[in-house]
This record gives structure tokens, C-alpha cells and sequence, in this order.
């Protein structure tokens, strides 16, 4: 996660460095506000990177003479066929709608199958004939 964190640092600094240069330049508030959270943004995801990169192992990716076998193994549980992420799609899609339009008795029908399809989805493999 060293890299990803590196990664997000150089984006904030970059982004920091632009909106000095932006706000000199253009005298436009709006643009050097944008820039500035971006810049903020980037960091907090950065700085989330870096601070779990030092509470975990360190991955075959961080390592510079890593093989591409060292990475072979299992990489966790993936469900070979569920109609769970559709649903969720389909629920999220009214939501946006909903709230695009602002309909309340919408909004509150696609919260509850937002709630409905996420419960789905995260108790698919504990309850039915997929239990363990």
C-alpha cells in the first residue's frame, strides 16, 4: 500500500502546488477552492494508505524484486453467480432519479429497496440453502 500512498501524496502536492499557481494567475476563487479540496481529498486518502501500510505485512506489489508468483494463491471468496449486484443497481438507479426530481415518496421506496437489496447482497452467503 506504500505505492497507492505515494500515489495519492503526489496527486495532493501536484494539486496544492496548481491551486498556488491558479490563484495567482487567474484571481478566481471558485477554481482555487476546487483545487485546494481536491488537494485535501487526495491527502486523506493518501495519508489512509500510508497509515494502514505500516499496520499490515508488506505485499509481494511493494516489494521492488517481487515475482508475479510470489502474488499466486487465493485471494478471497467471489460469488460465482448472484442477481444481488443487478438489484442493487436497479434500487441505486431509482434512488438517483428520485433525487434528481426530488420526489419524497420515491426517495423513501428507493431507500427502502436500497436497504432491502444491501441486505441481500451481505447476508446472501448466511442465510438459505447457501449457509454454511
Amino acid at each position: 500500500m506504500k505505492v497507492e500512498a505515494l500515489i495519492f501524496n503526489l496527486i495532493a502536492v501536484f494539486c496544492i502546488a496548481a491551486a498556488v499557481v491558479y490563484g495567482f494567475w487567474a484571481q478566481e476563487p471558485i477554481g482555487t477552492t476546487a483545487l485546494a479540496l481536491s488537494a485535501g481529498l487526495t491527502a486523506l486518502i493518501g495519508g489512509f494508505f500510508w497509515f494502514v501500510s505500516r499496520l499490515i505485512d508488506a505485499r509481494p506489489e511493494d516489494s521492488k524484486d517481487a515475482e508475479i508468483a510470489d502474488g499466486a494463491g487465493e485471494l478471497g471468496f467471489f460469488s460465482p453467480g448472484s442477481y444481488w449486484p443487478f438489484g442493487l443497481a436497479l434500487s441505486a438507479g431509482l434512488m438517483g432519479l428520485a433525487l434528481a426530481f426530488y420526489y419524497p415518496w420515491l426517495i423513501a421506496i428507493a431507500g427502502a429497496a436500497l436497504l432491502l437489496t444491501i441486505g441481500g447482497l451481505l447476508f446472501e452467503y448466511y442465510v438459505g440453502q447457501n449457509a454454511h
